[in-house]
């Protein structure tokens, strides 16, 4: 109920009036039926924009640091993203995927959305990343088809470390569904899972018209806060 109250009364109508998303492609959506709803990652506003301009109910990978934070703001977030139907995904490594990939399972099973990023983080500058199996194994495993999406102005409205976010217009513009039936019984090959994996990448690529970053987001922001370092307290030559 929560979801709902949050998407008609509260958040969807605010979230309408400020950003004025312009919305292409909504018809690719299905009417019924399980799908996974994968696109780019630019802002923390992605959580909320995207819901808001579907018709159906789209439940998403949250990180699980949403449902952890301190003080009264952890709080109240963990609060809301529990509220509004979000599952928390530690992404800590190997096991913790696979509770993802049964989670994600686990909504496709009842014929509902899925949302999911498949770069696993935001964008830090605006680019688009490589993208990591899971959405690939899921996809498969329920044979469900896959909708692209493309977040176009978000990053500029919202970029990560900024709390409010400036109005600045924003596209949701979603492609047409891809289907990857010919692969079914292959969720365990590796070639298999990056070449779908690549060309669902490739499909938001077209839709978001970024520049593609042939590595993953997590590690380009790593090596980034590293180089920082280095500048700020370079290391002293051996004598």
């Amino acid at each position: 109920m929560f979801y709902y109250l949050l998407k008609y009364v509260i958040l969807g109508p605010l979230l309408r009036v400020v950003f004025r998303p312009r919305i292409e492609g909504l018809d690719h959506i299905p009417e019924s039926g399980a799908a996974i709803i994968a696109g780019n990652h630019l802002s923390f506003a992605d959580h909320f924009l995207m819901p808001a301009v579907l018709k159906r109910r789209i439940t998403f990978l949250a990180k699980a640091e949403y449902f952890t934070g301190p003080g009264i703001r952890g709080r109240l977030t963990a609060t809301f993203f529990r509220s509004a139907g979000q599952i928390p995904v530690d992404r800590s490594g190997k096991e913790a995927g696979q509770a993802a990939i049964r989670e994600g399972l686990g909504v496709l099973s009842k014929d509902e959305l899925l949302g999911i990023y498949p770069e696993g983080t935001r964008s830090h500058d605006g680019r688009l990343y490589k993208g990591k199996v899971g959405v690939a194994v899921m996809a498969l495993k329920a044979q469900v088809p896959v909708i692209p999406c493309a977040m176009i102005g978000t990053f500029e409205a919202q970029p990560p470390g900024k709390v409010i976010p400036k109005v600045h217009p924003v596209t949701i513009r979603f492609g047409k569904p891809l289907d990857f039936s010919r692969y079914e019984g292959m969720e365990n090959e590796k070639a298999i899972l990056r070449a779908v994996t690549d060309e669902i990448m490739y499909a938001i690529l077209k839709l978001s018209e970024q520049e593609y970053v042939d590595q993953y987001a997590a590690v380009a922001k790593a090596e980034e806060v590293a180089a920082a370092k280095e500048r700020k307290f370079p290391r002293l030559p051996l004598s």
